[in-house]
C-alpha cells in the first residue's frame, strides 16, 4: 500500500525542500484530506530536470524492447492498485468507481499499447538510400535515416482524467516510449492520486532497471514556468484550458532555445444535425445527443458543445425534445470547485448575451453543476462572434438553427479548430451534403458520422488534436500510438561504418522491422 508523503519525486527519491505545503480536498464535500504536499522549490525543479537529463542518454539508448518492458511493467502496476486507490480517487474527484476502474485500464492500456508499438519498431521510421558511387554528374553518399526521442519532457497533469491524462497518462506513456525522461508536473486536484502512480511508476522503473532520473515529479502552483524555461527540457505535453496552453507556448517560443508545446487546450465540438436524419430519427437523436452532453457531467474535452442545424418542422420536434431531455438532467458534482466557479462563469456570460436565449436547465445551486441548454442567433457564427464559440466546460450546449445549406457552410467556415466534428446523416443527406466533409477536414482531427464524440478510443488510427485552438500543434495527436511522433526527431548518418549505426539502420536489420531501402518498403537485410 502507498503512504502518502506528499514529497516530490526526484531521481528515484523524495524530496521536501520547501516549507509551503498544498492541501488536497474531498471534491464532493469539499473536506481537506489528510494529505499535504510540499510545494517544489526552484531548486528542486532544476533537480528534477537535471536528473532527467542525465538519465537521458543511458535511458534514449536502451533498445526498443527494453523500454517496453518498463512501459509493461508500469502497466502491471497500476493493475495491481487495489481498492484503497480506487477510493482515494474517487474522494479527490468525485468520480464513481466504475468510471476509474475504466480509466485505470484505460490507463494501463495505453502503455501496453505503447510497448507493442516499440516491439513493432515501425515508430523508428527507418528509411535507407544506399551510395551510388558510379552516378553522373555526382555520386550519392551512403544516407540513412531514423528517429530518436527529442530529450527530457514536460508533461503536465490534466483535471479531468486524473488517471488517463496525467501522470501516467498518454503524453508520460509516449514521452517514455520514444526514450524521454519525464518531468511530471502533478494537477492540483488529485494530488493524493497522482502520489499513487507516481510510487507505480517507480517502482516499475526499479524492477526493470531503468536509470534513477527516468520519471520525476514535482507538486505546486506556479513551478510549471520554471520547468518549462529549464534548458534541459526539450519538449512539453499539456491538456488544460486555453489560457494556460497559450502561456506555455509562449514561454517555450521565449526560451534561448525555444522548444514544441504540444497543448490540448480548447474546442467546442461541433454536431451537424441533417434534415432527413431528424425526419426519420429525431426523438433517438436527442435522447443520444444528450446523453452525450451531460457524460461525466459534461467534462470531457470532446464534449458537444456546439449543435447545428437547418429549419424544417423536424429540427423544431427535436429541438422541443432535446430541451425537454436536458431539462429533466439532474445535477452533478465537478471534479473540484474551481470547475463549478468557471462553469457557473460561463453559463453567466451565454445567460448575458443578448443574442443567445436559455431554453432548458435549472438554476444552479447546493454546488452541483446542473446541465444547460441555450440557442443562439445563427448571425452570432456568421459574424464570428467570439462568445459562441468559447468552451464551456461542464453539461452545457448551445443550439444555432441555420436557414439553408448555404447558411449552414458559411457558419463552418467561421468556426475555429476543433478536436472533433460530428455528422448525424442518412445516407440521402449525404447525397445533399457530401461537400461538407471536405470543409469539416479543414476544421477538426476527427470526423464521425452517426456517432457521438464523447469516448476517444485508444489504437493506432485515432486522432485526438486538431487546429489551433483545440491545440497547439495540429500535426500531432495526444491518444492513440501516433502521439509518440510528437517527442522524435529524425537523424540521418551519412557514410557512417555499419558498426557504428543504430540497430535500425545495420545492414543485417537485426531488428527484422520494416525498411525503406532505396525506395522499397521491405523486411530483407541488405
Amino acid at each position: 500500500m502507498t503512504v502518502i508523503t506528499g514529497f516530490n519525486f526526484i531521481a528515484g527519491g523524495r524530496s521536501a525542500a520547501g516549507t509551503l505545503t498544498l492541501q488536497s480536498f474531498d471534491a464532493t464535500s469539499g473536506e481537506a484530506l489528510p494529505f499535504a504536499f510540499h510545494q517544489a522549490t526552484e531548486a528542486e525543479v532544476d533537480a528534477a530536470a537535471r536528473a532527467a537529463e542525465a538519465a537521458y542518454p543511458s535511458f534514449r539508448s536502451l533498445s526498443a524492447v527494453r523500454r517496453a518492458e518498463f512501459l509493461d511493467a508500469i502497466a502491471d502496476e497500476l493493475d495491481a492498485l487495489g481498492d484503497d486507490f480506487i477510493a482515494t480517487v474517487c474522494r479527490e474527484t468525485a468520480l464513481p468507481a466504475a468510471r476509474i476502474q475504466g480509466e485505470r485500464g484505460r490507463t494501463s492500456g495505453q502503455m501496453r499499447l505503447f510497448a507493442t508499438v516499440l516491439r513493432r519498431g515501425d515508430f523508428l521510421g527507418a528509411r535507407i538510400d544506399r551510395a551510388l558511387p558510379e552516378r553522373k554528374p555526382l555520386p550519392r553518399p551512403d544516407l540513412r535515416q531514423c528517429r530518436m526521442g527529442v530529450g527530457p519532457v514536460a508533461v503536465f497533469g490534466a483535471s479531468n482524467f486524473p488517471l488517463a491524462f496525467s501522470t501516467a497518462g498518454g503524453d508520460t506513456a509516449a514521452a517514455l516510449a520514444a526514450g524521454c525522461p519525464v518531468v511530471f508536473k502533478a494537477h492540483s486536484g488529485h494530488m493524493a492520486t497522482a502520489e499513487w502512480v507516481a510510487d507505480a511508476i517507480v517502482r516499475a522503473a526499479e524492477k526493470t532497471a531503468m536509470p534513477a532520473g527516468v520519471f520525476n515529479m514535482i507538486f505546486g502552483g506556479g513551478v510549471g514556468e520554471w520547468l518549462v524555461k529549464h534548458p534541459a527540457i526539450q519538449a512539453v505535453g499539456f491538456t488544460g484550458s486555453l489560457r494556460g496552453g497559450r502561456a506555455l507556448c509562449d514561454m517555450a517560443a521565449a526560451r534561448p532555445q525555444p522548444i514544441p508545446v504540444f497543448a490540448e487546450m480548447s474546442s467546442i465540438n461541433p454536431v451537424l444535425l441533417l434534415p432527413e436524419a431528424l425526419a426519420v430519427r429525431g426523438e433517438q437523436v436527442a435522447a443520444e445527443l444528450a446523453a452525450s452532453v451531460t457524460l461525466g457531467a459534461g467534462q470531457f474535452c470532446t464534449n458537444p458543445g456546439l449543435v447545428i442545424g437547418i429549419r424544417s418542422p423536424a429540427f423544431t420536434a427535436f429541438l422541443q425534445r432535446f430541451a425537454a431531455i436536458m431539462g429533466d438532467q439532474p445535477g452533478q458534482t465537478l471534479l473540484n470547485a474551481g470547475g463549478l466557479k468557471s462553469y457557473c462563469q460561463g453559463l453567466e456570460h451565454l445567460h448575458r448575451h443578448p443574442g443567445i436565449s436559455h431554453l432548458a436547465g435549472s438554476r444552479q445551486e447546493g454546488g452541483q453543476a446542473h446541465p444547460q441548454l441555450f440557442k443562439a442567433d445563427a448571425r452570432l457564427l456568421l459574424d464570428g462572434d467570439e462568445l459562441l464559440q468559447e468552451e464551456v466546460f461542464g453539461p452545457a450546449t448551445v443550439v444555432v438553427e441555420v436557414a439553408d445549406q448555404d447558411e449552414l457552410s458559411r457558419a463552418l467556415h467561421g468556426l475555429r479548430g476543433q478536436l472533433t466534428a460530428t455528422l448525424i446523416a442518412e445516407p440521402a443527406d449525404l447525397a445533399t451534403f457530401g461537400g461538407l466533409t471536405a470543409l469539416l477536414e479543414q476544421k477538426a482531427g476527427r470526423l464521425l458520422l452517426n456517432g457521438y464524440p464523447t469516448g476517444v478510443e485508444v489504437c493506432d488510427a485515432m486522432v485526438h488534436g486538431g487546429p489551433y485552438p483545440a491545440t497547439s500543434d495540429a500535426r500531432g495527436t495526444s491518444v492513440g500510438s501516433l502521439a509518440i511522433d510528437r517527442f522524435l526527431r529524425p537523424v540521418c548518418y551519412q557514410n557512417y561504418p555499419d558498426a557504428l549505426l543504430p540497430d535500425a539502420l545495420k545492414n543485417a536489420n537485426p531488428l527484422g522491422i520494416q525498411r525503406l531501402v532505396d525506395g522499397v518498403s521491405t523486411r530483407e537485410p541488405l
